[in-house]
């Protein structure tokens, strides 16, 4: 396998893209306005929350890192200290505040934990390979590639961990394939903006992209001979995690350089994806200490 390996190696030079400034937060005049930014008449229905961040901690993340908010909606009566301060530091980021009944907020939400407070924002800002290698570099590095993930829970859960352990980024295909909405918002606790995420026409291209980068393309399937004890996960790895149902479809399974397989003592069926993702990257980031 080690002699296979080297064929991707080679000097992949890429400098790291500066990334944008957050604009100067506005100050605030000590006055909290009760419905800034809200139109004169509220829509007859709801919108679906395709379009919005919910939870405090995903809003105070998107404040952060200065994730481009329209406005924020705020939950009617008296906040709790947590909740004030969090509308606060929206408002001195200059963003409209609009206080809307709490069953409004219910309607929009996707698993009914808005905790009285989401963000409306943009089309998400998808990436290209090119971000990925970017911020790759030229050592170790990992890269989660997903091959038609569909549940958005699996997929916030899956980024999540790829971010933690330090990933250069996900890759995922642009058609039948779970994207970042607000259930990926939720369940990634704000993990979506900060990893770069790219959607690419063609997986098995992309890995071919990948591996003239550099990267060892690794497999993930409960059929594999080896375990990943025993596949080597050191150096620039991208990982391939299949679908919920159909696992890595055969294209892609024949584009990998190697497979692996989480070791099991039990008798019960394997891993559900994002719990082997995440297994697989703490495995990828031991070998790398």
């Amino acid at each position: 396998m080690q002699q296979k390996r080297q064929g991707h190696e080679g000097d992949r030079r890429r400098s790291k893209q500066g990334s944008s400034q957050r604009p100067a937060r506005q100050q605030r005049d000590g006055v909290r306005p009760q419905r800034t930014g809200c139109p004169e008449r509220r829509p007859s229905a709801p919108r679906p929350a395709a379009d919005c961040i919910e939870g405090r901690r995903a809003a105070a993340e998107a404040l952060r890192t200065g994730f481009p908010v329209k406005r924020a909606l705020v939950a009617e009566g008296a906040p709790d200290a947590t909740l004030a301060q969090l509308v606060d530091a929206v408002q001195a980021a200059g963003i409209p505040v609009c206080h809307v009944p709490r069953a409004e907020l219910d309607a929009r939400s996707s698993h009914g934990s808005h905790q009285g407070i989401m963000l409306e924002v943009g089309a998400f800002p998808y990436t290209d390979l090119t971000d990925v290698f970017a911020r790759a570099g030229e050592g170790p590095a990992l890269v989660v590639v997903l091959d038609h993930v569909t549940d958005a829970g699996n997929f916030g859960a899956i980024v999540r961990s790829a971010e933690v352990v330090g990933a250069a980024g996900v890759v995922i295909a642009n058609k039948r394939a779970a994207e970042v909405n607000v259930g990926a918002y939720k369940t990634s606790a704000g993990a979506v903006m900060h990893l770069p995420i790219a959607r690419v026409p063609n997986i098995a291209r992309a890995l071919e992209e990948l591996k003239r980068a550099g990267f060892w393309v690794i497999g993930a399937s409960e059929h594999a001979e080896g375990t990943c004890w025993e596949t080597p996960l050191t150096g620039r790895i991208a990982l391939v995690m299949g679908s919920e149902g159909e696992g890595i479809s055969r294209l892609v399974l024949d584009t990998c350089d190697d497979l692996t397989r989480l070791p099991q003592r039990g008798q019960t069926e394997s891993l559900n994806v994002a719990q082997a993702a995440t297994a697989l990257c703490y495995e990828w980031l031991r070998c790398n200490q």
